[in-house]
This record gives structure tokens, C-alpha cells and sequence, in this order.
């Protein structure tokens, strides 16, 4: 008999087998997307093991081929840093604003670090070093030098640019920070009470909740 797990149980499984966080509503969005099949009803919600197994067998070989063939089968995957969720590949001042063509942070860190491996034998920076990127961007390896405690100059044609990147490594007072963020955050109460955002969105949410019952099937229809 197939071994069935309930939602908590395939995200902890999910997280083990993949070495990352799986969080069950990373499973509920396979469930309601079709990507696995729902078994049982009524609050019982269950997933059959092997087939979220074969479907993150077929997630990580398919990406992997692909690009390899792409690139050459000397593809070092490791660096595709695929075991981690977005919300990690964005995390803190990552995600302040969006900027297509960043490397990730972990990317930069790997090379930057006092780490070495099969693929980087070699260490090029240390503490109190100078890195220096001509096309800095959105700031990455900025920050990820910063955190190093490597100094580090950035250039960039675009002034937005440069304003991204300046904001994540400048220094703050963070009393004046917090008084800023009580300040936006009181502007902002006041403005969803006068404009009633909340009675808009509640009234929302039961109109779209109408619609998709009427125009969108069940994730078991896919099946």
C-alpha cells in the first residue's frame, strides 16, 4: 500500500529530502495547481509519497539537464544554489526593491568567502580587502562584502542604480528609523480607516470567491 502523508508531514519530509525549508503551504500550492494529486476530503487532506517524490525528481533533473545542455555538460550545478527558497535568495536588503539580472547573494558569497572546494581552490579575499564591481547593480556584492567585513567600491552608469546600492550598505540611526517606520506606520492605519480599504477588500475576496467557483474547476478536474 502507498504511504500517504498529511500536508505537515510532506512539508517536514519535503524539507529532509531536499535539505531546504518546504513549508506546507508549499504543498497546499502543488495540491491546489495540480501538481499532486489531493487524496481524501473534509479536512483530512493527504498526498501520496511517492508521487511528490517523483514530482521533485523530475523538478531539480529537468532544470538540471536543461541547462546543461545549454551550457555544457560541465555545468557545475552546485552553483545553481537550487536548495534554496526565494525567500532566502532575497533575503534582508535583498529585497528592498526588485532588479532583474542580480546575482544572488549566496552566488557572490561563494566566491568572496575564505572557503575553498573541488571548484574554487583558491581564496582571493580576506577581511579588510578592497573589492571593487564595475557594474554593481543593485548593490549584491556590496552587501555581501560588507557582511564579510571586506571593503568595498561600487560603480554603476544608472543613478538609480547607485541609489539602490547606497541605501543597503549606508550606515543608519536606527532611533531614527524606528521613528520613521511608527510615523509611515500611523499615516498608513489612518488611511485604511478613512478610505475603508478594509470593507473593500472583504467585499472583494467574496465577489472573486463567487467567480472562481463559477469559472474554475477543482484541482481534481486535472485528474
Amino acid at each position: 500500500m502507498e504511504e500517504l502523508l498529511t500536508i505537515k508531514e510532506a512539508s517536514e519530509w519535503a524539507s529532509k529530502h531536499l535539505d531546504k525549508n518546504v513549508t506546507t503551504s508549499n504543498i497546499s500550492y502543488l495540491i491546489q495547481y495540480g501538481r499532486i494529486k489531493k487524496i481524501g476530503d473534509n479536512g483530512s487532506t493527504q498526498v501520496l509519497k511517492n508521487e511528490l517524490l517523483e514530482y521533485y525528481k523530475d523538478q531539480t533533473s529537468s532544470r538540471k539537464e536543461s541547462w546543461k545542455g545549454q551550457l555544457g555538460k560541465d555545468l557545475n550545478w552546485a552553483l545553481s544554489f537550487d536548495q534554496y527558497k526565494e525567500a532566502e535568495t532575497t533575503k534582508h536588503v535583498h529585497r528592498l526593491h526588485p532588479y532583474k539580472g542580480k546575482f544572488i547573494p549566496q552566488l557572490v558569497e561563494y566566491f568572496l568567502d575564505n572557503h575553498s572546494d573541488d571548484f574554487k581552490q583558491d581564496v582571493y579575499f580576506k577581511p579588510g580587502d578592497i573589492v571593487l564591481d564595475p557594474f554593481s547593480g543593485s548593490g549584491t556584492t556590496m552587501v555581501q562584502a560588507s557582511e564579510l567585513g571586506i571593503h568595498s567600491v561600487g560603480i554603476d552608469v544608472s543613478a538609480f542604480n547607485a541609489l539602490i546600492g547606497n541605501s543597503k550598505v549606508d550606515k543608519y540611526d536606527l532611533v531614527d528609523v524606528q521613528n520613521e517606520i511608527n510615523r509611515i506606520t500611523k499615516e498608513l492605519r489612518l488611511f485604511v480607516e478613512n478610505h475603508r480599504v478594509l470593507e473593500f477588500e472583504e467585499k472583494l475576496l467574496q465577489e472573486l470567491y463567487v467567480y472562481n467557483n463559477k469559472y474554475f474547476p477543482v484541482p481534481d478536474y486535472k485528474y
